[in-house]
């Protein structure tokens, strides 16, 4: 900016845009709250079936997320703009102050020249002592505005043309108080891509540096993007190859910077591929053109001649983040082709595939990035949407599940598939009702089938995977229960899914009685099963119009249901013979308060319990209650209380409520227990006009010991067992 510009210059322009935009802003605050709180809620509530259950649901939901991004944008367009003007406003008063100051004092005059320079000179003459001294300290206090005034500008208009273009449709997310922020993150990307160009050369305090940036900026926008798109596809794939290499056998305090280097570089090339910026575009295409390049950290090394593939390196740089759904479907194409490539039974030839040559460890933790699936899977598990897609195929869906197997791969399977049924990502905290719908019912249903299969599905299960497929079996708890229940139980067993009886009952059984001999399933299935129960038990005693009939009927339903999936459970156990084993017993009672624990923080947070479905959306008879939640928290948190208080570690002596080194007998008074107290529990909360204590009580007795009893026989019908 030269110095008439900024003297004359006349901002009410810039300041009509500002007003302009704080009005958006208020419009778009209004719009957003109405959308979110009006439009959403009621969608997420409504007990829509057919095309509205699926295209009117997801189009709100995108929708008020468009509402929630325009209203971000326009925020952050507004700060820069308003900090901007304020400081453009600041060095034009200053330079006015100044040149009025050499004028008054010092009797020096400023003149501007063609091409935007400036000349000082004396106004008098002749020139007075220390003129000409005076004259070069005017020059110099110019010089520095105006340096400021342009950086101000330049940067102000860098950072609103990068917003723009981190969307080619819909609104960016990226969010900034004011110009300096987004300056700050685009020249810090500039920085670190620069530092990142030679890993080889980087010295512990340019790594140090490296790291603490990566960790302020692995989640903004404009960083993210700027940073990948200056470094460059090929070049980001060299940069960890290479970081990786120099710090091959890291211990002590080293490991756990490249640990943290590695999870942030991760999560802000994730954040990168959201953007649809230029460069990023250019960035996707030149990572995916680089898979199969090998990447050797020295070249002329013989011991080493074969480097990692881009695609082990790529992969190690996905356990962590986001990533654009679209770029993870196109690398994942690529990917899968060639590890189904290898002949023979689905699965079976790709752990060969990825174990020859390379020798470079790219994942300083448990993995060694060898096996790129397995980065790829972590992707996956962090975005629901892509991992139902991939899925979706099912020569995908048998080849992965089957090569679990052969690789290492299957804790990280299941972490997708997880994702993929649930639509939760791993380790996401939902704040809003996710109803399922078919597509993930028929994969949750393949799922189970796969597992269920005599003689071959047992082994799927185990310490990697008993976890994801326990929380699986909890969020589709409604979906179980019908299916286990049977035709005449839809409103009892209330549920929002899209396809709310898509499951084989044999197939759940099945499922159900593998899951629970890992203690990490096992206890999901119980949480799951024990808040669901309560939650239902709850919604029928204050709400009878929920089922038309007697409230009894709906509780002795429930009831007789919990004892059919408890006593599965306890059948399982039994028949692994681990009932005597302290150290079996120590590892479930652990495992049941770990994830009793974990859902008791969603229902204090009062949203769904993560991968726990609770009660499903009721009838419009009941929209003006508190069943339209979704769930009641109070009395499913109090039986969550029940079953973590209720642990001891006292070997086959304990009484407790889930003692798994208990006998079969003791899990079903467990059970009875358990459904007792949530159904007293609510008709103190709720009262009724209907049920009374003890013949409640003795209902819910003769209930669950009549499930269990089925659940045996269930079991007798469906799957090969040990001889008494």
């Amino acid at each position: 900016m030269d110095l008439e510009a900024l003297r004359h210059a006349n901002f009410s322009t810039l300041n009509t845009a500002i007003s302009d935009w704080g009005t958006v802003v208020k419009s778009l605050t209004r719009l957003e709250k109405q959308s979110r709180d009006d439009m959403k809620a009621k969608a997420d509530k409504a007990n829509w079936a057919g095309v509205n259950a699926t295209v009117s649901r997801e189009f709100i939901s995108k929708t008020t997320g468009e509402f929630s991004d325009a209203l971000t944008q326009a925020t952050s367009i507004h700060n820069i703009l308003k900090d901007t003007y304020d400081e453009l406003v600041g060095y034009r008063d200053k330079l006015t102050k100044a040149l009025d100051d050499g004028f008054e004092r010092d009797k020096l005059s400023v003149y501007g020249e063609k091409g935007g320079g400036f000349r000082v000179i004396a106004a008098v003459h002749p020139e007075p002592p220390g003129t000409k001294e005076k004259a070069e300290a005017l020059r110099h206090t110019i010089q520095v505005l105006l340096g400021a005034a342009t950086t101000s500008d330049s940067t102000a208009a860098r950072a609103l043309k990068a917003i723009a273009e981190q969307a080619d449709y819909g609104f960016s997310g990226a969010k900034y108080a004011d110009r300096d922020s987004a300056a700050d993150a685009l020249k810090k990307a500039d920085d670190m891509a620069k530092l990142a160009k030679d890993a080889k050369k980087m010295s512990p305090e340019e790594l140090a540096e490296f790291q603490r940036t990566m960790s302020k900026y692995k989640d903004d926008e404009l960083f993210s993007a700027q940073f990948a798109s200056k470094l460059g596809g090929k070049e980001t794939l060299q940069f960890w190859n290479d970081l990786a290499e120099v710090h091959r056998g890291a211990t002590g305090e080293e490991l756990k910077q490249l640990q943290s280097i590695q999870r942030d570089l991760s999560m802000t090339l994730a954040t990168a591929t959201l953007s649809d910026a230029d460069g990023m575009q250019e960035w996707k295409k030149r990572v995916l053109d680089e898979a199969t390049t090998a990447f050797r950290a020295n070249s002329s090394d013989p011991l080493r001649p074969n480097g990692a593939m881009g695609y082990q390196v790529m992969s190690s740089l996905m356990h962590h983040g986001k990533y654009d759904s679209e770029f993870l479907d196109a690398y994942g194409k690529q990917l899968l082709k060639m590890d189904m490539a290898p002949a023979g039974s689905p699965g079976m030839g790709t752990n060969d595939l990825w174990k020859a040559g390379n020798v470079t460890d790219l994942v300083f933790g448990k993995d060694n990035g060898s096996d790129p699936l397995i980065g790829y899977m972590k992707a996956l598990s962090h975005n629901p949407e892509a991992a139902l897609e991939t899925f979706d195929d099912k020569k995908v869906f048998e080849h992965m599940l089957e090569s679990t197997r052969y690789t290492d791969r299957d804790g990280s399977v299941a972490h997708a598939l997880e994702a993929a049924t649930t639509g939760i990502g791993d380790g996401e905290r939902p704040t809003d009702v996710r109803p399922h719908s078919k597509a993930q019912v028929a994969l949750m249903q393949e799922v189970m089938h796969a597992v269920a299969q005599p003689g071959t599905g047992a082994d799927l299960v185990n310490k990697a995977t008993g976890e994801s497929f326990g929380d699986m079996a909890a969020a589709y708890m409604p979906e179980i229960s019908r299916s286990v229940s049977g035709t005449g139980a839809e409103s009892i067993f209330w549920s929002n899914s899209q396809d709310p009886d898509g499951l084989n009952k044999l197939d759940a059984t099945r499922f159900l009685y593998e899951t629970a001999r890992d203690p990490m399933g096992r206890a999901a299935i119980i949480v799951g099963e024990s808040v669901y129960t309560a939650s239902s038990l709850e919604a029928h005693v204050a709400q009878p119009e929920l089922f038309d009939g007697k409230t009894e009927d709906a509780v002795k339903a429930i009831s007789t249901n919990a004892g059919i999936i408890e006593g599965i459970v306890g059948h399982s156990v039994a028949d692994s013979e681990i009932a005597g084993d302290l150290e079996a017993e120590k590892e479930a009672n652990d495992a049941l308060k770990t994830k009793g624990d974990t859902v008791k923080s969603f229902l204090a947070a009062g949203v769904g319990v993560g991968t726990v479905a609770l009660v499903g959306t009721a009838p419009a008879v009941a929209a003006a209650s508190a069943a339209v939640s979704g769930f009641f928290g109070g009395v499913a948190g109090m039986a969550v209380d029940r079953l973590i208080d209720g642990q001891q570690i006292d070997g086959a002596l304990d009484q407790a409520l889930y003692d798994s080194g208990g006998k079969l007998n003791d899990s079903l008074e467990s059970t009875n227990v358990q459904t007792q107290e949530s159904a007293i529990k609510a008709m103190e909360k709720h009262g009724s006009k209907e049920l009374t204590e003890d013949a409640t009580r003795n209902m819910i007795r003769l209930a669950t010991q009549a499930g269990w009893n089925d659940s045996d026989n269930m079991l007798e019908d469906a799957h090969a067992r040990p001889a008494a």
